[in-house]
């Protein structure tokens, strides 16, 4: 009735669309085709690839940068002539324009996106305009009243319908009351990719399609577990796989691809998740009563089913993490400049979800205990402060790993007895074959740093070149060792671009383009640094 506001729920049971109905949008020519349905996935591979932003720190399945190459086997069973196949439970992200499919004798005319999915929201929209019939049951009879009706509107939740007596509201009646709808009106219950073809003769075949799609991302996560005698450490790896779309994989071929790729494309409009539809009325009783579940009913289904909601392609909430254990581990291979990973057996890649599988397990990694500090440009400060511990590892066989290392996240850990106490949690970066790797493990309470300026002076002696008589700054940096055994020892510092180290009083060597003191510093002693870089 007019005037009268409700708040009720509105849910969608669907079921798959039949086989039949043409795309939105499709022309009287369009219309004219056979549709032909591909039969479900019987082999699938999917292979990831990371985000390029992607160092490390946890997976927001809602925000998921990296994209995977798709690759199916589909069973078609074609007419001759020309056939409209639809390859439904695609990736929500699919790029259309990164289809292809293989394997057909004749050829592909034209490749569509369908982009909207059945959902209460969807079919409400898609039903303005258009004649369905409303369900009313009367109370006093116990039967179903079947009246054709045309939908006026369905904005802000509310849906509005004429019938030959006026003007009403759904739920607006007091009666029990949904729709039915005579077509999905060009809808899809899932992702949908649908390709025109054209084939000689009459055909079945096993036909391939493979295509790019956003929504997906890898990272790394790495345990490293201390010796007692810190000689060594067993290094473990998880890869996280993350699949951000509405669409699962199950037993699928899966591989990461570790490596800068160069890809660029446009953006991908994303497949419109369905949402309820709220019925803006009350019906007969007080405000306060809750209206009971409202059900919109499609086409077929002749009695509504009371007590539930359900909506159609829904992803489910961010899934818990799943995490696969075995004895089998990721292999890796070489693609080109990139790495390939490929995990050995077959796993799901299930929609919403992240899951974890083993990426190396390796044992009794010779490492050196190395003490460190990195001073900036400008941080002069007469307060100590501690010192990292690094352990230091060759990324080769000889010292038991010999593989390649994609960036991650890192825990370190201590071993004492049987348990395990953390040091220290950080980033990796990639670390290539023969390369040195290096675990932040932590502070020392028993080494600290010193650092201080002293006035400008003329330098004298030069480690660089330097015009006689320039002016130069000059720091000093003290390193104290409460410990009862010598230590190894990297000072690292940073300097400006135009004022370089002109002169130092121990050697000076480089590390990662950054000037870098190689020392030991005696037990229980204080060792002094002094250099000089030039002024401008």
């Amino acid at each position: 009735m007019p005037g009268l506001r409700a708040s009720g729920l509105l849910a969608l049971l669907l079921l798959p669309p039949p086989a039949g109905f043409a795309a939105s949008g499709t022309t009287a020519a369009d219309e004219a085709l056979r549709e032909v349905v591909a039969g479900a996935p019987s082999d699938v591979s999917v292979t990831v690839y990371r985000a390029p932003s992607r160092r490390s720190g946890a997976i927001n399945l809602d925000t998921l940068n990296g994209f995977a190459f798709i690759s199916e086997t589909r069973l078609l069973e074609l007419p001759a002539g020309r056939s409209r196949v639809r390859f439904e439970g695609v990736a929500d992200g699919i790029e259309a324009s990164s289809a292809i499919v293989s394997g057909l004798p004749g050829t592909v005319i034209e490749k569509n996106r369908d982009a909207q999915l059945l959902s209460p929201e969807a079919l409400v929209e898609a039903s303005v305009g258009k004649q369905v019939e409303l369900l009313r049951t009367d109370p006093k009879a116990g039967r179903t009243l079947r009246t054709p009706v045309e939908v006026r509107s369905a904005a802000d939740g509310g849906v509005v319908f004429s019938t030959q007596d006026g003007i009403e509201a759904l739920r607006c009646s007091g009666l029990h009351e949904t729709f039915s709808f005579a077509s999905v009106m060009g809808l899809s219950a899932r992702p949908t990719l649908s390709v025109v073809v054209e084939t000689p003769v009459p055909l079945t075949a096993a036909v391939q399609l493979a295509y790019l799609s956003t929504g997906f991302d890898w990272a790394a996560d790495y345990d490293a577990v201390l010796s007692a005698d810190e000689r060594s450490i067993d290094l473990g790896a998880w890869v996280t796989l993350a699949n951000g779309n509405g669409t699962g994989f199950p037993a699928a071929r899966t591989q990461i691809v570790a490596g800068r790729l160069n890809r660029v494309v446009g953006e991908v409009e994303p497949i419109s998740m369905p949402g309820p539809i709220l019925a803006q009325c009350w019906p007969r009783g007080s405000t306060s009563d809750s209206p009971p579940t409202l059900f919109l009913r499609k086409a077929g289904l002749d009695e509504p089913t009371a007590g539930r909601i359900a909506y159609a392609a829904m992803p489910a909430p961010a899934a818990m993490l799943e995490q696969r254990l075995g004895n089998t581990t990721v292999t890796q291979e070489q693609l080109g400049d990139l790495k390939l990973y490929r995990v050995p057996e077959r796993t799901t890649v299930a929609s919403r979800q992240a899951k974890q599988v083993r990426l190396l397990d390796r044992e009794r990694i010779p490492v050196r205990r190395i003490y460190s500090i990195e001073l900036g440009p400008f941080s002069d400060s007469d307060r100590p402060v501690p010192a990292r511990i690094l352990l230091r590892a060759k990324n080769d066989t000889a010292h038991h790993l010999g593989l390649p290392l994609p960036s991650g996240q890192l825990a370190v850990f201590a071993r004492r007895a049987d348990t395990r106490l953390l040091l220290q949690e950080s980033g990796i970066r990639d670390i290539t074959l023969n390369e040195e790797l290096e675990l932040p493990a932590g502070t020392s309470d028993a080494v600290w740093v010193t650092r201080v300026s002293e006035p400008p002076v003329v330098s004298q002696a030069a480690v660089a070149p330097v015009a006689p008589g320039a002016r130069s700054d000059s720091h000093v940096v003290s390193i104290s060792n409460a410990l009862a055994k010598p230590i190894p020892f990297e000072l690292r510092v940073q300097v400006a671009p135009n004022r370089p180290i002109v002169h130092a009083d121990h050697r000076l060597e480089f590390r990662g383009g950054e000037p870098m003191f190689p020392l030991t510093i005696p037990a229980n002693a204080t060792l002094t640094v002094r250099y000089q870089t030039r002024l401008q």
